[in-house]
């Protein structure tokens, strides 16, 4: 198995619980916004201080060029914001079991979207625009027929 599959795999299964541990923090703390501070502390402690930690252990080059800088923030932010979008989203009512597959339902599309325009494909394949229709019915399917 190639090692990039094993990180997918890893990032699924992560991912996969992420709306669910989001759910159970929330009604458990009471408070969205305990929630995101405690999310934000877990990301310090993996994406932050262990990071730096190998990187200064290892005599890594510490140079951040400004494109690459810019869009480390970038990723960073529009994770972050992603996450406080999920957590007031499970807040707000919504349950994991419909939240989270319309959102890695419809992530992808975006991400077809945003990479083919920061990376134009040469062609589309017209099996792609049958993805389309298949992710947005599911996506409307999960909703309409969400149990009550």
């Amino acid at each position: 198995m190639p090692t990039w599959l094993i990180f997918a795999l890893g990032t699924v299964c992560c991912w996969g619980a992420y709306g669910t541990a989001i759910h159970k923090s929330n009604a458990l703390l009471a408070n969205p916004l305990k929630t995101a501070l405690l999310v934000g502390v877990a990301y310090f402690f993996l994406a932050v201080l262990i990071p730096g930690l190998i990187m200064k252990s290892s005599g890594a080059d510490w140079s951040f060029p400004g494109k690459g800088m810019m869009f480390g923030l970038l990723a960073g932010s529009l994770g972050a914001v992603g996450a406080i979008c999920v957590i007031y989203s499970m807040k707000s009512g919504g349950n994991p079991q419909y939240v989270m597959p319309i959102i890695f339902g419809c992530a992808p599309l975006v991400n077809v979207i945003v990479s083919s325009i920061a990376h134009p494909p040469k062609a589309v394949n017209p099996i792609f625009w049958l993805g389309v229709l298949v992710l947005a019915s599911g996506a409307g399917m999960v909703l309409y027929y969400q149990p009550k």
